[in-house]
């Protein structure tokens, strides 16, 4: 029961050694998605040993080069590699029309379809969704329009206490029925509530990805008791102007969010190339909220299993 993010890119616009552009590998019960695909993405997928292939859909915050420039290349490999299958592309128009400019003169002959579907950018609602999990935009403020995304897991199928199953021997039936959430009755004439022979296995995770964006009470809202808070950092408090400017986020807007919207923890990236030692920018945000990390490239952060109490799985 995987929920896992491989950070893939950790800077922002300009080059700097070590900080590569915008991506997040997401791995929900093996199933892959890619957030943001910046210049050089697909190499670091294979560093990282992420097998292109697996990606079921791509995320795509919005048009600014650092955040997209990565995907044609992996477009073009996943072709090469010989893939059938669809590809969702999540983004803000017009992507449509770079999608069909691509098509039109680099890869006229793709094995696979790509399917565009448009993010509006105004508005927050699912816009993917399959048996464990659902992918909700959050209307961020920048420059261009931008959209960040909740992951949610959905919550799992109940598991029948076993003690239950032998002290009343309820057959396949009535287990199957337990677990849809139904009441039990009993060949004896018991009724049996669900909620008495049934729990909850684990407490679904959340992981939200916020970048790039002023510091906004609608995204604390929409995030409330995320689990997990990637929230762009590119710029320190003695920067704020700048910040302000560029519609970016400072370390201490990122630590403010994760503090109000109540998050369990926060990652931090995006670092303007400015910055040689990030630590400063982990320092700030830490001083607002304690649970903060720093966003490190190739390494995976783990939003681990939550029993909720009384489990007795």
């Amino acid at each position: 029961m995987n929920f896992r993010i491989t950070v893939l890119g950790t800077g922002s616009a300009l080059p700097a050694a070590g900080n590569h552009h915008s991506a997040h590998a997401v791995n929900v019960h093996e199933q892959y998605y890619l957030v943001d695909c910046g210049e050089g993405t697909q190499s670091r997928l294979y560093r990282y040993g992420i097998n292109p292939q697996k990606i079921r859909a791509v995320f795509l915050t919005h048009l600014h080069g650092d955040h997209i420039y990565g995907i044609f290349p992996l477009l073009s490999t996943l072709g090469l590699m010989g893939k059938k299958t669809p590809l969702p592309v999540y983004a803000p128009e017009p992507f449509g029309e770079m999608i069909e400019l691509y098509r039109r003169y680099m890869d006229t002959d793709l094995p696979y379809e790509i399917q565009y579907h448009p993010v509006d950018t105004t508005a927050h609602g699912v816009i993917y969704e399959n048996r464990v999990l659902t992918v909700s935009t959050v209307p961020l403020r920048h420059r261009k329009p931008a959209a960040g995304y909740l992951f949610g897991e959905k919550t799992p199928p109940r598991n029948v206490r076993k003690e239950a199953i032998a002290k009343h021997s309820l057959g396949i039936a009535q287990i199957v029925a337990a677990k849809n959430g139904e009441d039990i009755t009993t060949a004896e004439g018991l009724t049996l509530p669900n909620g008495e022979i049934t729990y909850v296995p684990y407490t679904p995770r959340s992981y939200a990805y916020i970048s790039d964006t002023l510091y906004s009470g609608k995204v604390v809202k929409l995030v409330q008791g995320v689990d997990l808070l990637y929230h762009e950092a590119t710029f320190s408090q003695a920067d704020k102007a700048t910040a302000k400017a560029t519609g970016h986020s400072t370390a201490a807007d990122a630590a403010k969010a994760a503090l109000n919207a109540g998050a369990g923890e926060l990652l931090i990236g995006h670092f303007s190339g400015r910055y040689k030692d990030t630590s400063l920018l982990l320092d700030e945000a830490r001083q607002v909220f304690p649970r903060t990390s720093i966003a490190v490239e190739g390494r995976t952060y783990e939003i681990p299993l939550k029993k909720p109490e009384g489990n007795c799985g």
